[in-house]
Order: C-alpha cells, then structure tokens, then sequence
C-alpha cells in the first residue's frame, strides 16, 4: 500500500553536501499549499453539490499505493460512488491490485467519517460488479465529529525514526478495536523477537523487488524529487515528505541509480523497524476485493485511532507484495492456507512529524 518507499539519495559526505546544496526537504509553498488541502470541512454551504465535493476533499486525504490517488469519485442524488481509477494502477509492485482496493477503502473511512461530521448518516455497500463500486448513501442525522475525524487532516505515512518506547496497554487496546472489520483483524506485534521475524521478511521483500528493473522502474517514476514537482502533479512520493532533501529531477534521478541499493534500504528499514513500539499486520478471512477495500477501512481507523493518540505510522510491506515471501509469513503467523491473507505490515510509535504529502484537486478525481 499506502506510499512507503523511501529514497536514498546518497550517504556520508555526499548525502550531506547535496542535502546543503539544496537547503529544506520541501518549499514554503507547497507545504503551504498541502495544508491549504486539509482546512476544516465546509459542511453547511446549503449548497449540496458542494457539501459532496467536500466530502471528496476528505476522502481524498486518505493514503494509497505510492500516493498514485486510484480512485475515481461520481456525484449522486444524496449519494457518492466511488470506482477505481485503473490509469493509476501499480502493476509490478501490485498486480492483482490488491493495494488499489485496499486505498479505495481508506478512502471509503474517511468518507464516513466526514459524512458524519457534515450531518449524514452513510450506509457503505460494495458492489462487485464489473471493476467495482463502492456506494455510499446518506441520510440526514446529527452532525457528530469523532476524534477520527478530527485526525484525518494530521494522518500521514511517517517514515522517519520513532522513539522505541513501548505503548500503554490502554492505546494498544484502542488500536486493536480500531483496526479490525467484518473478515479482518489486526494482529499486534510487540514482542523483539516476533518483530524481528517480520524485519527478516521485510528485507527478504525489500530485496527481491529491489533487483526488478521493472520494479525500480515503476517505482520512479511515481517519485517527485523536488517540491515543485511534487505541488504541480499533486501526486506520488514526495522525497521532502520522507526526510529526504529536494533536488532537480535529473540529479535525483541519477543520484537514485547511483547509492539506491537493497543494502542502504535494508538497513534504513531495519532502524526503522527496530525504533518502532511495534508492526501491526493485518489479516483478511478471504482474498477479493471485498475484503481489500474492508481491510483498508481497518486501517485507515488504525491510523487515525494512532494520530488522535498522538502516535505515527508507516508501511513496511515488502512482505505482502512479493508473493513468495507473502507465503512466508503467512505461515510464520500460523494463518490458513488458502483463503487468510496477510493484506498490510505496518510498523507505529512516537516520533517527529514529516512534511505533508500533496493531493489533487476535487475537479481531477470527479467522474
């Protein structure tokens, strides 16, 4: 899923000269403008065309796969459909788009919860027909804002290095109940030894997709290196927004052929890991789509349940990408074989936010 990748864009002397040569990660601008995308949700326009633009707005905030923002949106009477957008589809890195289902489910969990806020009651239902359709329908209700909701404009996919403090049982409770569904649940790893099992397969993960040419390939080019680049197409991942300095396209490029190794990013995913309170993985009964988009919205609430808490989150899934490892460490969980999957590996703790990630505008996700 979810956008995780982070770029090594050179190490020691070299890393240091180029993030000096460039100054910050991100510019003035397109942070400001990435704020200006999460401002407060304008529920009572009494326009109801716009009221369902702004839950749009909302949903889009949602992560998905390399922040490729797969999803089309159509406007109903008192409705909004959402389909997946297949022009923006991975299909190395996902080829049965299982990640593209699993981002319109987050999308999804934001929907619901902004429609809350914005007074109406949804009633979710996927219709697996054809690619697939998710109908959302409201009635009035309440206005009510939950602190998911409240979180939604602070989420984001923090790649950075967290504190390495273990979490109260109380928030791994909250957690736990935000992150499981109808036919998913969310095991909780805390244990040294069990995270470290995991980071096995992370590197094994990381290691296979890094010697694809196709894979690498892909990869790149949803990357935006510099700020502008990344404020222009509202999309992909952002260097500044993992840590990493902004630089013109062609020397990022070319500094991504040259020090991007499976060594560099096994060890930074090893740190990263190894400062984590723990790695969340979550589990669907079945594998379709059905169960993608539900395993989305379970972590789309496990991450927002972690922002209200204060605490960050980032995807580690190498391990559900590449299939044979998947097979790995579905059976190192014990799960069944056949139909239980492993869908998302996600590690979370307390540390220091990053630069916010970009999103398109409502006009270029409307269908």
């Amino acid at each position: 899923m979810v956008t995780r990748r982070q770029i090594i864009l050179g190490s020691g002397a070299l890393g240091a000269v180029m993030a000096g040569s460039v100054g910050c990660s991100s510019s003035v601008g397109e942070q400001d403008a990435a704020h200006a995308l999460r401002r407060p949700l304008a529920a009572d326009t009494g326009d109801p065309v716009q009221r369902m633009r702004e839950l749009v707005r909302y949903a889009t905030l949602a992560p998905s796969s390399h922040n490729t923002q797969c999803w089309h949106f159509h406007l109903q009477d008192r409705a909004l459909a959402i389909t997946p957008d297949l022009s923006r589809r991975c299909a190395v890195v996902d080829p049965d788009d299982h990640h593209l289902y699993v981002s319109l489910g987050c999308a999804t969990e934001n929907l619901a919860h902004a429609a809350l806020a914005a007074g109406l009651q949804p009633d979710i239902q996927f219709d697996p027909a054809g690619l697939g359709t998710v109908h959302a329908r409201f009635s009035p209700t309440r206005p009510s804002e939950t602190p998911l909701f409240r979180a939604i404009t602070q989420r984001q996919c923090t790649r950075g290095i967290y504190d390495g403090q273990p979490l109260a049982s109380m928030e791994l409770r909250l957690l736990e109940q935000a992150g499981t569904g109808e036919g998913v649940r969310v095991l909780l790893l805390t244990e040294r030894p069990a995270m470290e099992q995991v980071l096995d397969f992370v590197i094994a993960g990381n290691t296979a997709q890094m010697e694809s040419a196709a894979f690498m390939a892909e990869l790149k080019a949803w990357i935006r290196f510099s700020a502008s680049e990344a404020e222009s197409t509202g999309d992909g991942l952002f260097a500044g927004a993992s840590g990493n300095p902004a630089l013109p396209r062609w020397l990022g490029s070319r500094a991504m052929d040259l020090f991007f190794s499976a060594k560099s990013e096994n060890d930074r995913y090893a740190q990263q890991i190894r400062s984590s309170a723990g790695l969340a993985v979550f589990v669907s009964d079945r594998s379709d789509p059905a169960h993608w988009i539900e395993a989305g919205r379970c972590y789309e609430r496990f991450a927002l349940q972690a922002t209200a808490l204060g605490l960050r989150n980032a995807m580690v899934n190498q391990p559900v990408e590449v299939s044979a490892v998947r097979q790995q460490l579905a059976a190192a969980l014990g799960l069944r074989p056949g139909p239980q999957r492993p869908d998302l590996v996600v590690r979370f703790g307390r540390g220091p936010g990053l630069p916010l990630s970009m999103r398109r505008p409502v006009e270029a996700v409307l269908v």
